[in-house]
């Protein structure tokens, strides 16, 4: 009975230590909303996050060059199977992720002036939390009811946010941001194929690598870089870079040694809130009541879609207290 009351006192203090490291992973990554806002307006969307990827899978490199120091364990898998899966992996994940941010970039850049793009884009982009369980129907799995029920939420709360003013208050950047989200959610699902066998770190470090160069070679077909602009918002894509794209995902990676996977994911999906408080204590760009009502919905939605994960996570815990 002792150890059991122990462990039960360890299993929430990990999970704790776990939700404090993934609440400040989600903090990174709600204010790199407000960053994306800032350099839109100057820096074109590709040219942006060529860079910042670039600077993103170098960091991730160096963490990985630290691994190998210490375990003495090669960087790239030796075996000829592995290496292709790697290469699969890592060009997939890679597409989808220069697919998914340019949208977002594009997105964040269309909003007009004075608007709370950081909320509308975090809130939105959130919304691959709800897209996920659904694009899984096709792949055969079974969608809960919660998820329908969070699907049902989540439309009010994009009626409220972009809708309730009638066609012409959607937004451009609305829509493009609701294409980030399934993009995102194609993303996910292909992380969750190949990040396991290849190794969360090493996947990562290799997309954002694709990512950067396809955004690099679009850059170069379709945009006039001016590079004096693209040095004024240097804070914003080495903040993009090192602390959303290296330091948050490390972050991720350990918070989720210790958080059982439902706390996790609870934690992490307070990205949208700080993009909004971002937003508003940063660039001063309030929410109209209907688009606070608007946001508090997507964020029901967001925690209703993942009451599967909980409840199943929970009947885990009991049989494994049982056995």
């Amino acid at each position: 009975m002792k150890e059991e009351s122990v462990g039960l006192l360890m299993r929430s203090l990990n999970n704790i230590k776990g939700s404090a490291i993934l609440c400040l992973a989600a903090l990174i990554w709600g204010l790199a909303f407000v960053a994306q806002s800032q350099a839109a307006d100057t820096v074109p969307p590709f040219i942006f996050n060529c860079l910042r990827s670039l600077i993103g899978s170098a960091f991730l490199f160096l963490l990985l060059l630290v691994q190998k120091l210490r375990s003495g364990k090669a960087i790239f898998p030796v075996e000829r199977p592995k290496q292709k899966e790697l290469l699969i992996g890592g060009l997939l994940c890679g597409v989808l992720l220069a697919i998914s941010v340019n949208f977002q970039q594009f997105g964040l850049s269309n909003y007009p002036a004075g608007t709370a793009s950081e909320a509308r884009g975090g809130f939105l982009t959130a919304l691959y939390v709800v897209l996920v369980p659904v694009i899984s129907i096709f792949i055969g799995k079974k969608v809960k009811l919660p998820v329908w029920i969070a699907m049902i939420v989540a439309t009010c709360g994009i009626y409220l946010l972009s809708l309730s003013g009638g066609i012409e208050s959607i937004y451009l950047g609305d829509v493009l941001m609701f294409v980030c989200a399934l993009s995102f959610s194609f993303h996910i699902l292909a992380v969750d194929r190949y990040g396991e066998p290849i190794g969360g770190t090493l996947l990562s470090m290799l997309q954002f690598l694709v990512c950067g160069i396809l955004s690099g070679i679009l850059s170069l077909c379709f945009e006039e870089v001016v590079w004096a602009n693209v040095i004024a918002a240097a804070p914003q894509i080495l903040y993009l870079g090192i602390m959303s794209s290296g330091i948050a995902y490390t972050l991720q990676i350990y918070g989720q040694k210790y958080a059982e996977p439902a706390i996790a994911s609870l934690s992490m999906s307070l990205e949208s809130v700080f993009a909004a408080l971002g937003g508003w204590l940063i660039s001063g760009n309030t929410l109209t009541v209907r688009e606070f009502a608007g946001c508090a919905l997507v964020f029901v939605a967001i925690i209703v879609a993942q009451l599967p994960q909980f409840c199943s996570n929970k009947e885990a815990n009991r049989e494994e207290k049982s056995a």
